[in-house]
């Protein structure tokens, strides 16, 4: 691990969609669905356009299985507000965020 990093820190942003289908090398805490990654949620979305059909997607999104946020050198998918915990304790935000939530732009 680089060494300017010693804790968990933000690697990349990510979509979780939840389409209930188990698939391999997903996150560490997620046991079914997909995590689609990208430089940013655009990045991701684009991705999952040819993954799915419009209405499939749209049907996921209106059953609330689909959740921006971003994926952690552990290996793990949290949402935008969890990162931004991890993103400010590792040093990749400033205070002035805090009680917000994390944006791929606020990163790089």
């Amino acid at each position: 691990m680089h060494q300017e990093f010693e804790k968990q820190y933000i690697l990349c942003a990510a979509i979780h969609i939840d389409d209930q289908q188990k698939y391999p090398h997903q996150p560490k805490n997620i046991s079914s669905g997909i995590v689609v990654c990208g430089r940013r949620h655009c990045n991701c979305f684009t991705t999952i356009t040819k993954m799915y059909l419009p209405e499939d997607f749209i049907a996921f999104k209106q059953q609330e299985k689909v959740v921006s946020g971003f994926l952690t050198s552990d290996d793990l998918f949290l949402t935008r507000l969890q990162a931004l915990d991890v993103a400010f304790e590792s040093g990749q935000v400033g205070k002035h965020l805090l009680g917000s939530i994390l944006t791929s732009e606020d990163l790089w």
